[in-house]
């Protein structure tokens, strides 16, 4: 493969009053922990001196206070490689030479594939029953159309679904949210989207509740004080705002489970049965759910060197062990399931390492 394939167009991107030498370290320095992008900006930068190409790649994730966010954070820290940093074999990065990967905070799924699109970043994590319906045009997407563009570099994980009640709350169950204040996700989230595809499968309309929009952290804040009476949330567990909370207030899970989830599971086959297991929250115990998988997505004109080299990256074993120190979820990001739960066509670039490894379907 070209390795002139991995740059990307680079623009000048630096703001008022920052050097140019001084915008490249911190921006090396924030790829290699992961960091978002914040005041540095979303941008391709050139090289500096005989340093080489410099691609800056942006990974839409979610809300801080999830699980996207600190996933995005580890998979760009293990596919990054700034100019001169130690070379892998040296004990350095092993990830593409060049190339600065950030994790971007966005709302979530929805948002992720719409910033695709829109060329405003380069690659995004999604669950995957958003991204199939994306790239058929249905569901969701039925109005606007499929969007055909859409790649897979790998799925990552379950992401399990969480309804959380306070502990003294009188809802029992999904049905005894109907009238109630719910929050069911920011607007461009999957946790909206999904949020009602459940309440709908228990005869509650998304008219039915006092509907509240918040992220993950202003949910559970909201629970905490009383304002609202109940939150979604669909994340890899554990998410971060709700262990929080469950350390500063006595909450409950709702079980996902009976009639109308199997009958949500014959139309939606996305949705797998869960379990968020015993104390993964404090004084929380076992609880059956439903989950989805977890999909880093791209788009079908991403040069083919650059996503193979993403590709083999993150499943080099230095990432194994940013992914077992790192977010609890990420230890079940494994390269013998990157291929579970996705129905969108993978990247050729990704596709062309997994033949090259011996993943197949």
């Amino acid at each position: 493969m070209k390795e002139d394939g991995v740059a990307m167009r680079r623009n000048e991107a630096r703001p008022a009053g920052i050097d140019r030498r001084a915008f490249l370290r911190a921006l090396a320095c924030g790829a290699a922990a992961g960091l978002a992008p914040g005041t540095l900006g979303a941008q391709q930068v050139p090289a500096v001196d005989s340093a080489g190409p410099v691609s800056f790649f942006r990974i839409g994730t979610g809300g801080a206070g999830g699980t996207y966010f600190p996933i995005g954070r580890l998979l760009a820290s293990a596919v990054s490689s700034p100019p001169g940093a130690r070379p892998c074999d040296k004990g350095g990065s092993c990830g593409v030479p060049g190339l600065i990967a950030v994790a971007q905070a966005t709302q979530g799924s929805v948002e992720n594939i719409s910033l695709l699109a829109a060329k405003r970043i380069e690659s995004g994590l999604c669950q995957a029953d958003i991204a199939h319906w994306a790239y058929a045009g249905t569901g969701l997407y039925q109005a606007k159309g499929p969007m055909g563009g859409l790649r897979a570099i790998a799925g990552l994980f379950r992401e399990a679904v969480h309804v959380v009640v306070r502990r003294d709350s009188r809802i029992q169950s999904i049905d005894d949210l109907k009238g109630k204040r719910v929050s069911i996700g920011e607007e461009a989230s999957g946790t909206r989207v999904d949020a009602i595809l459940i309440l709908a499968a228990h005869g509650v309309q998304e008219k039915d509740i006092e509907a509240q929009y918040l992220r993950t952290g202003a949910a559970a804040d909201a629970l905490r004080d009383g304002s609202i009476d109940a939150f979604f949330f669909i994340a890899g567990y554990p998410v971060s705002a709700i262990g929080d909370l469950a350390t500063r207030l006595p909450i409950r899970l709702l079980p996902v489970v009976g009639p109308p989830v199997e009958l949500l599971r014959g139309s939606s086959p996305f949705f797998v049965e869960a379990i968020i297991p015993n104390q993964t929250y404090q004084d929380v115990t076992a609880l059956p759910t439903l989950s989805v998988a977890a999909v880093w997505i791209i788009g079908a004109d991403a040069p083919e060197a650059l996503v193979y080299g993403i590709t083999k990256a993150m499943w080099h074993p230095s990432a194994r062990k940013l992914f077992e120190s790192g977010h609890p979820e990420a230890r079940n990001i494994l390269i013998e399931n990157a291929r579970t739960g996705v129905t969108i066509p993978f990247h050729p670039g990704a596709q062309a390492y997994y033949a090259e490894v011996g993943i197949g379907r």
